[in-house]
């Protein structure tokens, strides 16, 4: 018997880089960068991560150093389409970027993409002398599905102390896969995630029910929020996934996390890739200027 729901995944796979293109205007082709491309090993197999470097220092030191998350629903492997953002922020903010080509479901189903999203930001902190960048100057983020992991590695890097954090940024994320997502409010007629392609990604990243409640699916369900790296929490007023991110927002809050927030209006999930452009270029902006500030 064939796999309907396999097949819609499959579909989806091979449309979704046509859906989610990057708008023309958003792809910061003038800015300098050098980039190269680097494996690093993880406990789920070796990841291929693009590095973003920026203008040298005056000084000669050594940049800090942004680990970079793509989205695209835990199925769909697209870094790629974060190159205007790892452009952006390697400019802007002067620091390198390494932007994480991790497995995706259902082929690699969780914990494949929340194991190789620690271990190599594990990695990139414990090997800056070599690699030219300040390892102990670290922050990390993402966007959709990235933003979840990059909460995920916040979660588990509080627990474990293996490395600090001076930031997280998390770009319209889904913090709660345990929910149903047909009773997640719709904030907009023709929003971009819709309940259904919620329960397409969901099954497919994370098929037992029961498993969708473990904090590193659902950062939001964690028991405590104390202690995690101050947060960037970007998200878009048409989006379905606005109120879990800025629930999270007055959660990390509540437990004395530094928070910033901004809700983006007129605009639906991944605008910061699709556009309008000048809410884009607006939170491109801010993630850059929230690094700068982390970083100083």
């Amino acid at each position: 018997m064939v796999n309907r729901h396999a097949l819609k995944v499959r579909a989806f796979q091979l449309l979704g880089p046509l859906i989610a293109r990057v708008h023309r205007d958003l792809r910061c082709t003038d800015i300098p960068r050098s980039t190269s491309q680097l494996r690093i090993p993880t406990r789920a197999g070796s990841v291929r991560c693009t590095v973003y470097r920026p203008s040298a220092r005056p000084d000669g030191s050594a940049p800090p150093v942004y680990v970079n998350f793509h989205g695209g629903g835990f199925v769909l492997r697209r870094h790629q389409a974060d190159d205007h953002i790892c452009r952006f922020i390697a400019d802007r903010a002067g620091c390198v970027v390494v932007n994480v080509d991790y497995d995706v479901a259902p082929t690699h189903p969780f914990p494949a993409a929340t194991t190789q999203a620690y271990d190599v930001t594990a990695w990139v902190a414990a090997h800056g002398a070599e690699s030219g960048w300040d390892g102990t100057r670290l922050a990390v983020g993402g966007h959709s599905a990235g933003g979840n992991l990059a909460a995920g590695v916040c979660l588990t890097a509080r627990d474990t102390k293996d490395f600090s954090l001076r930031l997280q940024i998390l770009d319209y994320p889904p913090l709660d896969l345990a929910a149903d997502p047909e009773a997640k409010l719709l904030h907009g007629r023709k929003s971009v995630i819709t309940p259904a392609l919620s329960h397409l990604f969901n099954d497919a990243y994370v098929p037992d029910l029961a498993t969708r409640k473990d904090p590193l699916v659902s950062p939001a369900l964690a028991p405590d929020h104390a202690g995690l790296a101050p947060a960037l929490i970007i998200t878009a007023e048409h989006d379905l996934l606005r109120d879990e991110g800025e629930a999270y927002a007055d959660s990390l809050r509540a437990a004395g996390v530094p928070v910033t927030h901004r809700r983006f209006d007129g605009v639906d999930h991944a605008f910061t890739h699709a556009g309008p452009v000048e809410p884009a270029k607006e939170a491109m902006e801010l993630m850059a200027a929230s690094l700068r500030k982390a970083f100083a």
